[in-house]
């Protein structure tokens, strides 16, 4: 038999594995369900999560197969050989490998054939066991995909256990705080025979003793054998172990000294000191602690506005109804414009209406039906017994329908709508968090379509979340590595064609794919996290190279630059856009930042930006609106903002001396600039007679290939002469 080599950081690994206190005597149950669901998705007998110890593995959780039945030693076990490895170990046929056809596993009573683990590593990269499938008849079958799919069910063990961890972290660290180091809570102390050394007042008093009673006790005084088996098998192994491992708090029963019972929660410390273990038992009145647990469940369970249950619950209810009846449905429910609402009535009365969608949800589901609130205006209904899609969507028409009936608000019947996702089990997947997870963007695809939409999930909707996902990742990282670049595109003086500034465009330079156009990457950046440290990075970036340029030979040089929609809710714009202009020297009326109409329809405070852009405006900055002409706000937001140019899109101007219509808006464009006494530039101008068109029509300046394309800095410098001492370049007709 081979057995398996023990790594160099193997203290390491079993220490970091002793940070998840798991007793090797009882299973963990946040991971039955996964193996669970391993074993029925590869129609394997036996399924485990193995985590191996210093000489011995034991399960955190299995099916199909008991501790008694196998050869529990690290040697025999096929996840110490696992645990080596960098993406797990697939064994087709153990008998045909010359690393297990003669272990004890292969040739004894269990007779394992077949043997597929995944390692379950810790946030440092230990492996501390491995999530497993195991069968007595040989796979030469097993695909690539099959093993994709255990690596993603081994991810969730690991999330499992890591919550686990930090559980265990949190819950020691906050006894070890409001007991041992709080000077007046109840502390034993006791040597390796089990002998009180000492304690102070507060445990005398708890246990009803005098404070020099302790010279004829032991600790099983208090604690007795029989009744704290999990506190007593724990000292029992560390004693056996000499280490000083820390142990998840215990909830003991203890005998007061006039022989009432004491109900406690006992946090159980060693320490090694010259080769003696050294314990010390901080103690917890039980009957307070419990209380306190029974609040904590119930706060932690359920929505106090509606009394729903909440995500949490909801996630468990879900695991729970398709381990019974993997045949259900999920339905998310989003509530359409509920942040207007909320503007429009005040929050009092969006919490009404959050009650009486509540009220709908529950009559128009059955009892065997569980409802949820998952979030702020966020629904979820588990239809249990849901076997096909039809009858999915039925059920959830019926909910829509009873939610878009006219509520009564502070006396007006206003019209509420929903959109809802659904996903299927086991068609869309056999885990709670996948089926909630699938629903959830199945939904995101219903709020895209429009209102009152219902849309079911499929596979394509993951694909293109998980694109969006690597492409944000991707984006972070060419945050970190500077890969992003700004070219600048000419604006030019239509009366004379002199240089009068330029737009400045963002792209990305990527390591694989080359250099990017916006177009390729700007959307999922505007809405992501680095949006504001781009957009930041942009201004900065703009106005210095504007200031140089400007001491190059083009001292009336104008940078545009686009603002990302998030920079006006986040921090304050204003005083940033001072602080630059102040560290580059840059004049104010040197710099222009362009808002399109997006921006301001899906800012949701148009008093915060309309005082935001005022501000930048008394400044001495120009303010355009990019794309003129092409939304429904374009005229109201003139009105509405201190504009002080116009941007004429360039789909008016591509069929301008072709289409009588486009030229009619681009002109009529162009009224209204010198109606508003604001400036007009005409973008995508690409012929010299676009060109003279607009300029015999008022129009100051223009931008397009024509006069040319975005160009990085040193291209740009090169075409316009902007070096020291020299002049602008016009460029000719």
């Amino acid at each position: 038999m081979k057995c398996p080599s023990i790594p160099d950081d193997d203290p390491q690994r079993l220490k970091a594995l002793g940070e998840y206190a798991l007793d090797p005597g009882a299973t963990l149950s946040s991971l039955s369900p996964v193996v669970r669901i391993a074993s029925r998705m590869f129609d394997m007998p036996i399924a485990a999560v193995n985590m191996i110890g210093s000489d011995r593995v034991f399960f955190a959780a299995s099916h199909g197969l008991g501790e008694g039945s196998v050869d529990m030693t690290r040697d025999a076990s096929f996840c110490a050989h696992a645990i080596l490895t960098e993406n797990g170990m697939i064994v087709r046929d153990a008998e045909r490998d010359e690393r297990f056809h003669d272990n004890p596993l292969v040739i004894g009573p269990s007779h394992i054939r077949f043997y597929a683990g995944v390692p379950l590593r810790s946030p440092e990269g230990y492996a501390l066991g491995a999530l497993c499938i195991l069968d007595n008849s040989p796979h030469q079958n097993f695909t690539a995909e099959d093993h994709a799919r255990l690596t993603e069910l081994a991810r969730m063990a690991s999330d499992r256990l890591e919550l686990r961890r930090i559980e265990v972290a949190s819950e020691h660290r906050a006894e070890m705080e409001n007991t041992v180091l709080a000077g007046e809570a109840p502390v034993i102390h006791f040597d390796r025979a089990l002998r009180i050394t000492s304690w102070n007042e507060a445990t005398a008093q708890l246990c009803g003793y005098a404070e020099d009673d302790l010279a004829e006790l032991v600790v099983s005084d208090l604690f007795g054998i029989d009744e704290n088996t999990e506190f007593w098998n724990a000292i029992r192994r560390v004693i056996a172990d000499g280490t000083c491992s820390e142990t998840p708090p215990f909830e003991v029963s203890g005998r007061h000294k006039n022989g009432s019972p004491l109900f406690l929660v006992l946090s159980l410390f060693c320490e090694c000191c010259g080769g003696n273990l050294q314990f010390t038992a901080a103690l917890r009145d039980m009957t307070r602690y419990r209380q306190d647990k029974k609040a904590i469940a119930i706060s932690a369970d359920c929505d106090p506005l509606t009394g729903l249950r909440n995500r949490r619950r909801f996630y468990r209810c879900v695991e729970d109804a398709v381990l019974r009846d993997p045949n259900a449905a999920i339905m998310m429910i989003d509530i359409d414009g509920f942040s207007d609402v909320n503007a429009a009535f005040g929050h009092a009365a969006g919490d009404e209406i959050l009650c009486e969608i509540t009220h709908r949800l529950l009559t128009s589901t059955k009892e065997t039906q569980i409802v949820a609130r998952i979030g702020g205006d966020e629904f979820a209904v588990l239809l249990p017994d849901i076997y096909e899609q039809a009858d999915a969507g039925f059920c959830a028409q019926q909910i829509m329908a009873h939610i878009a009936q006219p509520i009564l608000v502070q006396g007006s019947p206003i019209s509420v709508t929903g959109s809802g996702g659904i996903s299927l089990a086991p068609k869309h997947g056999y885990e709670a968090l996948e089926l909630i997870a699938n629903a959830d963007l199945a939904l995101s695809r219903a709020k895209r379509t429009g209102r009152n939409q219902l849309y079911i999930f499929t596979p394509e909707l993951r694909q293109e979340a998980t694109a969006r996902r690597h492409h944000a990742m991707e984006l972070l990282r060419a945050t970190d590595n500077s890969e992003f670049v700004l070219f600048y595109q000419p604006q030019i003086k239509l009366s004379d064609g002199s240089l009068s500034g330029a737009e400045a465009l963002i792209r990305w330079i990527h390591p694989t794919r080359g250099l990017l156009p916006r177009s390729e990457f700007l959307t999922t950046l505007a809405r992501g996290p680095m949006a504001v440290s781009v957009g930041s990075w942009i201004l900065d970036e703009a106005c210095a190279q504007a200031a140089y340029w400007r001491r190059c030979g083009a001292p009336d040089f104008r940078i545009g630059v686009n603002l990302f929609d998030v920079q006006l809710t986040t921090g304050d714009l204003a005083a940033e856009i001072a602080d630059v202009l102040k560290r580059h020297g840059l004049p104010a009326e040197a710099l222009e930042i362009e808002l399109t109409e997006n921006i301001a329809l899906n800012n949701n405070n148009d008093s915060i930006m309309s005082d935001t852009l005022q501000k930048i405006h008394d400044m001495g900055v120009s303010i355009a609106f990019d794309d003129f002409g092409t939304g429904y706000a374009s005229l109201s937001m003139l009105n509405q903002y201190p504009v002080t140019r116009i941007k004429i899109d360039r789909s008016f101007i591509q069929n301008l001396l072709t289409s009588r219509r486009d030229a009619s808006v681009a002109y009529a464009i162009l009224d209204i600039a010198r109606n508003f006494e604001i400036e007009a530039i005409a973008e995508g101008i690409e012929t010299a007679e676009q060109w003279h068109d607009l300029r015999q029509h008022g129009c100051q300046e223009g931008q397009g290939y024509w006069f040319g394309k975005p160009l990085e800095v040193q291209a740009f410098a090169s075409k316009f002469g902007l070096v020291p001492q020299t002049f602008r370049q016009k460029v000719n007709p």
